[in-house]
């Protein structure tokens, strides 16, 4: 008998009858749990929700770039964009906890050890609390710092230090509202999860209407609006892990384990990582475009990455999704199941990648007008910039979706290498040596090649790894 055959028969006697949720207004065969077959239907129902959730996650910055560019000036929207990647790299915590710890909390529920996953569960919401709060004193404290190094002076400045210190206020909300993504789908209510987004995106659009647009607040009314709306994100879902409740999961005491948060954080690394290097990217970007553009580069840059959060957000949501199933089922030693899921990730991200890059081509103008039909030069600038960018859209998917993989099998490792290489080292290469060949087209074609690049190494990873894990 091989260790995976072991493995899974072990699993199997100690995995528990899995419990029935809702996901949908209908019955029977819309009850959705993790220990299901997925076929493509009930697979695409089930990440619906953590798809959805990302999209109105990423409004917060969305919304803010919008009403300043359109109602503060452009001096202003290019503050935002500039400090703005800097709180998106504190929030990765987030990111890395919930993704890894996720991955770790599903794998016990697959073995049947509930009141474990629970404890496991309690103390990664705790770490991330306290955590989250000491890096928001210090994001508070160093702003004007973090800001003058940036690259901003006079007027750019102050407006970077005013919505900058704002938006730290609100880090500790932000992180928990990226743990509990990942953690509603681990407890079975990606729907609840959508729901809380929902309320906090759009706490952030009406405060932002009311605070730029009505009362005139500026960028200080922007930074505002979204801290309110990651505190509702934030704070909701911490008061229903609190209370007793119907999902999978419930904060309780717990002990602190080293040797968990550690297995955590390198499982999760590949998120922050991922999500960490591109805040770096963003700013090295940033740095090429005002040399070689000037201020509507960085206008630009930060329009086609307003564009770019949406569509990644499929990406994003579909990983976030799937893992857990993924963790499960390699929990409880499923092997076919995970095949299954193997090759619907590769069908779906291939062919979502298609769809998505065409109609990012055919929505350039719309979606370009948005934010910047007020300056016929800048929108020029950027519609060309994002026709070139979107080629990207074409093989980020599967890059997203197959580290993500490997961090729901517990692989934390391959999942880091392919986050780490593809999101920081290929596009920190491609950004600086590109644009001496291709000038400022060079830039927009940076993320191109380091998708392609990466989608090479995942395509390696996976052939190197199958034999360990079974998934073909």
């Amino acid at each position: 008998m091989t260790l995976w055959e072991s493995n899974r028969k072990n699993r199997q006697e100690r995995r528990p009858p899995a419990k029935k949720i809702r996901t949908g207004a209908g019955r029977g065969e819309n009850r959705i749990q993790l220990s299901d077959h997925f076929t493509y239907g009930r697979l695409l129902r089930f990440v619906l929700s953590p798809v959805l959730m990302m999209m109105f996650t990423s409004l917060y910055s969305i919304v803010d770039g919008f009403f300043v560019s359109n109602f503060v000036g452009k001096t202003p929207f290019a503050a935002v964009n500039l400090i703005m990647p800097v709180a998106m790299a504190l929030g990765t915590v987030g990111f890395m906890i919930g993704t890894g710890g996720s991955a770790l909390v599903s794998m016990t529920l697959g073995q049947g050890k509930k009141e474990l996953a629970n404890q496991y569960f309690s103390l990664l919401v705790y770490t991330s609390a306290g955590f989250s709060l000491f890096l928001s004193i210090l994001g508070f404290l160093f702003t004007p710092q973090i800001s003058a190094a940036l690259g901003a002076e006079g007027e750019l400045l102050d407006n970077c230090i005013l919505y900058g210190r704002i938006l730290f206020l609100s880090t500790m909300p932000f992180v928990l509202q990226n743990v509990f993504n990942s953690f509603f789908v681990t407890a079975e209510k990606p729907e609840l999860s959508l729901k809380i987004s929902v309320s906090a995106g759009c706490t952030n659009i009406v405060l932002d209407f009311l605070f730029i647009a009505v009362f005139h607040w500026g960028i200080a009314g922007a930074a505002i609006a979204t801290g309110m709306g990651q505190i509702v994100g934030g704070l909701i879902p911490l008061l229903y892990f609190s209370r007793k409740n119907d999902s999978l999961l419930r904060l309780t005491k717990t002990k602190f384990t080293g040797s968990i948060l550690v297995k955590t954080c390198i499982n999760g690394s590949s998120e922050m990582v991922s999500n960490l290097s591109a805040s770096i990217v963003n700013i090295l970007y940033n740095f090429q475009l005002m040399h070689i553009a000037g201020e509507n580069g960085v206008a630009a840059y930060g329009i086609i990455m307003y564009v770019n959060f949406i569509f990644m957000a499929v990406y994003l949501g579909y990983s976030i999704g799937s893992s857990p199933i993924v963790s499960y089922h390699y929990g409880a030693g499923n092997e076919s199941e995970l095949q299954n899921l193997f090759r619907k990730g590769w069908i779906l991200m291939g062919g979502g990648g298609i769809l998505l890059t065409l109609l990012a081509e055919l929505l350039n103008q719309p979606l370009v007008k948005i934010f910047a039909g007020y300056d016929a030069e800048l929108s020029a600038l950027t519609s060309h910039g994002f026709r070139l960018y979107a080629l990207a859209f074409l093989l980020m998917g599967i890059n997203i979706w197959g580290s993500a993989f490997f961090t729901a099998l517990n692989n934390g490792a391959v999942s880091a290498a392919i986050s780490f290489l593809r999101s920081l080292i290929f596009q920190i290469a491609a950004v600086f040596l590109l644009p001496l060949i291709l000038g400022i087209d060079g830039i927009w074609l940076a993320i191109v090649a380091a998708e392609l690049m990466a989608v090479l190494l995942t395509v390696c990873f996976f052939a190197a790894k199958r034999k360990q894990y079974h998934y073909f």
